[in-house]
């Protein structure tokens, strides 16, 4: 059974910083498009981040956290993260980890970032 279970979401100040995890179970790993999606109240789910699965590793961003985000995966942990920095309302929303690979996808259940003062 595929599990992708994310960590670390929660309430933060405008211009601080929140570490996301992402522990994945039940898929070969490291043979995996990884990445990160968000959906903001009464707006579409967006990409967020995307890394590469194998090496180099290459990662794409979306504009609007382009500089400020950053995604890095640790294949012998089975892991991902996403490191946000300089994090504003706008940032507010669910965050979830995903898979690809090929016609194959999964999705986390979420984590909640809340960037209020």
């Amino acid at each position: 059974q595929v599990q992708l279970v994310e960590a670390g979401g929660g309430l933060v100040q405008p211009g601080g910083s929140l570490r996301l995890s992402c522990s994945a179970s039940g898929i070969p790993f490291s043979s995996y498009v990884m990445g990160w999606y968000r959906q903001a109240p009464g707006k579409q789910r967006e990409m967020v981040a995307l890394i590469s699965a194998g090496t180099p590793r290459f990662a794409n961003y979306a504009n609007a956290v382009r500089g400020r985000f950053t995604v890095n995966r640790d294949n012998a942990k089975n892991t991902m993260s996403l490191q946000m920095n300089s994090l504003t309302p706008e940032d507010t929303a669910v965050y979830y980890c995903y898979a690809e690979s090929g016609v194959l996808n999964y999705w986390g259940k979420g984590t909640l970032v809340t960037v209020s003062s």
